[in-house]
């Protein structure tokens, strides 16, 4: 493989597809967790300001108690600060590379480097991500 078919098709590839993940992820999370402040506040106010509202309390509660199911089982926090890291990582050692810096400006054979460690990179991310669900399995 050339190096610019590397860096276009392979390296570039990842760093979208981690960059709209972590996006994703943030997106989720920050709703779901602003939806569950605001009822979370509005329980009190609710209950003081209206007649007969158990009903309407205990609805508002199980709604924060699905949301905080759903990011748990989602685990969007730990993937949008996962995937922004891989991404940042895997966009830091390009511009190391582009720019001969770091690690690349003694190396003689910088693309195979790169390749190495842009993989491993990758590969540690795809076996984190495997023992996590394997854990969930098991647990």
């Amino acid at each position: 493989m050339k190096e610019i078919d590397y860096i276009n098709d392979r390296l570039e590839d990842q760093i979208e597809w981690y960059d709209k993940k972590s996006l994703s992820s943030q997106r989720i999370y920050k709703w779901a967790k602003g939806t569950e402040i605001v009822l979370a506040a509005f329980i009190p106010v609710v209950s003081l300001s209206l007649n007969n509202v158990s009903l309407l309390v205990s609805v508002m509660g199980a709604l924060i108690a699905i949301i905080e199911g759903i990011l748990n089982i989602g685990k969007y926090h730990e993937n949008w600060i996962e995937y922004r890291s891989i991404c940042e990582t895997l966009k830091h050692e390009k511009f190391m590379y582009q720019t001969k810096s770091g690690v690349y400006k003694s190396e003689t054979d910088t693309f195979k480097y790169l390749v190495e460690r842009v993989e491993s990179i990758i590969s540690k991310e795809n076996v984190n991500w495997a023992s996590m669900h394997r854990k969930e399995k098991e647990g």
